[in-house]
C-alpha cells in the first residue's frame, strides 16, 4: 500500500492511498458478504452468496463501491491511528481510481485537532462564587405576578383608571403616514404595566367604554425600531371596553390554592426558588468567567473551518428555534432586524470560534487530566434525562422511542461526553478557586 501526506492550510491534511489488486481483495470480500447478507438472493443463506452472484445481482460497480467503502474507512482509521494523527470530523473521502483488475486510489482530506498550550491554572484569576442575597422586593414581585395569575376581572361601566384592563382599537401615524404594524383591534391592555411607549397608558386615564381619543407622543430615542426611535407619532385610539381587576388577598387561603398548608410555606418556597436561580446565574457567570480566561491566557493552533462552519450553523438554528417560539415567522424577523441570513451568520463567527475553543480546551484539559466517565455515571446520566421526560405532556407519545435512542450504543459516547465535560469544568473550578493550586499544562 502507497501512502503519500501532505498537509494542507486551514489546519488540514491530505493523503493519496494506493491499494494494489491483491491488497484490496479482502475488502471486495467483505463488501460481497455485506451485499448478500442484506439482500435476499435464491439458493443461498444470507452473506453467503458467492462474488459471480451478487455481482449478477446487483451489478459489479455496486459492489466496487461498497468495497471502497469498506476499504477507506478501515485503511484511514488505521493510517490515523499508528501515525497518532486527531481529525475533528470524519475524512472526506474521493475516489480517484476504481475499476475491476486495477488498483484502487482514493484521496482522503482530514480536518486536525489544533495543538492546544493550556495556561498555568494557578495563574487564572475568577472572582469565586458571590454571597446570595434576597431582598423583600424580590419576593413581593413574585408575589404579585401570583397574584395577577389568580386575578378575576369584570366588564365594568366605569372610568379607566391605573390597575385596570382595557380593550382598545388604535391605529399610529408619522408625519400623517399609517405606519406599518401601528394598528391593532381589540388590544388588551392592563394600566400601569407599561407594556406600550411612555404616556401612552396614562393618556386612556378616564375614558369609557367607547370613547375616543386622538393624541401624540414620542417614541423612546433608544426605540427597538431605529427607524421610529425618536421620531413623533400621532395615536388615533378607541376603548372598546373596561374591565376591573380584582387581586386576591396574599393569606393562607390564597397559599392553599396553591397547594401549601399556609402563606408562611409559600413564602418560603418563593425565597428558595430566587436563591436557587440566583445561584445558578452565579454559577454561570463563575464558569463563563473561567472558561474566558483560560482562553485569553492559553494558546490554540489553527481552528478548522469545519468547526466554526457546524458551530455557526448551530446557532443559526437555535436563532430560529427560538424565534419560532415566539410565535413570529422567521423571515419576518429578517425583515425587522435588516439582516440577510448571511449577515446573521457572519455576525455569529466571533462567538462560534469562542464556543469552538472551549469545546477543544475542555476536551483537551480532560485528556491531560484523564477524565472519563465509567459506564455506572454514564447509566445514571440516561436515566435522569428520561425521568426530565416522563412528566412532560409533549413527550408522553414519544418516550418508548426516546427511551430506544438513549440507550442506544451510537447514544453512549454523547452521555460520556457530557459527563466528562462537567468532571473537567468542575476540577478546573477547584483548581483555579482554590489559592496554590496550579501547574504547567501542554
Amino acid at each position: 500500500m502507497k501512502v503519500d501526506k501532505k498537509t494542507l492550510p486551514k489546519a488540514q491534511m491530505e493523503f493519496l492511498v494506493e491499494l494494489s489488486v491483491d491488497e484490496l481483495k479482502p475488502y471486495l470480500q467483505n463488501a460481497t458478504e455485506e451485499i448478500a447478507s442484506h439482500r435476499k438472493i435464491e439458493g443461498f443463506r444470507p452473506g453467503k452468496a458467492p462474488y459471480e452472484i451478487v455481482v449478477r445481482e446487483v451489478g459489479e460497480m455496486f459492489v466496487y463501491q461498497t468495497t471502497a467503502n469498506f476499504a477507506s474507512d478501515a485503511i484511514m482509521s488505521k493510517i490515523l491511528a499508528e501515525e497518532k494523527i486527531e481529525i475533528v470530523d470524519q475524512p472526506k473521502i474521493e475516489v480517484q481510481k476504481l475499476a475491476p483488475g486495477n488498483p484502487f486510489i482514493f484521496k482522503a482530506t482530514v480536518a486536525l485537532v489544533p495543538e492546544i498550550k493550556v495556561c498555568e491554572y494557578g495563574k487564572v484569576k475568577v472572582k469565586p462564587m458571590q454571597e446570595i442575597k434576597i431582598e423583600d422586593k424580590e419576593i413581593e414581585r413574585v408575589m404579585t405576578d401570583l397574584q395577577k395569575m389568580r386575578a378575576k376581572e369584570a366588564l365594568a361601566d366605569k372610568a379607566v383608571e391605573k390597575g385596570d384592563k382595557v380593550e382598545l382599537d388604535f391605529d399610529t401615524f408619522v408625519d400623517n403616514v399609517a405606519i406599518e404594524h401601528g394598528h391593532a383591534k381589540k388590544h388588551a391592555l392592563v394600566i400601569g404595566e407599561g407594556r406600550m411607549i411612555p404616556g401612552f397608558e396614562e393618556e386612556l386615564i378616564g375614558l369609557k367604554a367607547g370613547d375616543a381619543k386622538e393624541f401624540e407622543l414620542a417614541f423612546p430615542k433608544e426605540y427597538h425600531e431605529k427607524s421610529l426611535a425618536g421620531k413623533k407619532a400621532t395615536f388615533k385610539v378607541k376603548v372598546t371596553a373596561v374591565f376591573k381587576i380584582e387581586l386576591p388577598k396574599l393569606d393562607n387561603e390564597f397559599a392553599i390554592g396553591l397547594g401549601f398548608k399556609e402563606f408562611a410555606d409559600l413564602k418560603k418556597h418563593i425565597e428558595a426558588d430566587i436563591r436557587h436561580e440566583k445561584e445558578r446565574k452565579e454559577e454561570q457567570r463563575m464558569e463563563l468567567e473561567l472558561i474566558n480566561a483560560l482562553i485569553d491566557k492559553s494558546t490554540f493552533g489553527e481552528i478548522p473551518e469545519v468547526l466554526i462552519n457546524e458551530e455557526t450553523h448551530k446557532m443559526f438554528h437555535e436563532l430560529e428555534d427560538n424565534v419560532s417560539r415566539e410565535g413570529l415567522k422567521f423571515e419576518d424577523y429578517l425583515q425587522h432586524i435588516k439582516k440577510t441570513e448571511g449577515d446573521l451568520r457572519l455576525d455569529f463567527v466571533p462567538d462560534a470560534i469562542k464556543r469552538v475553543k472551549t469545546g477543544l480546551l475542555i476536551r483537551h484539559v480532560a485528556k491531560l487530566e484523564n477524565i472519563q466517565a465509567d459506564d455506572q455515571e454514564i447509566e445514571a446520566e440516561i436515566e435522569r434525562s428520561l425521568a426530565s421526560y416522563k412528566f412532560h405532556p409533549a413527550y408522553a407519545d414519544k418516550l418508548p422511542e426516546l427511551e430506544k435512542n438513549m440507550r442506544s450504543e451510537n447514544a453512549r459516547p454523547y452521555f460520556a461526553n457530557m459527563i466528562a465535560n462537567r468532571k473537567t469544568l468542575e476540577l478546573l473550578k477547584d483548581k483555579v478557586l482554590e489559592k496554590d493550586r496550579g501547574g504547567s499544562r501542554e
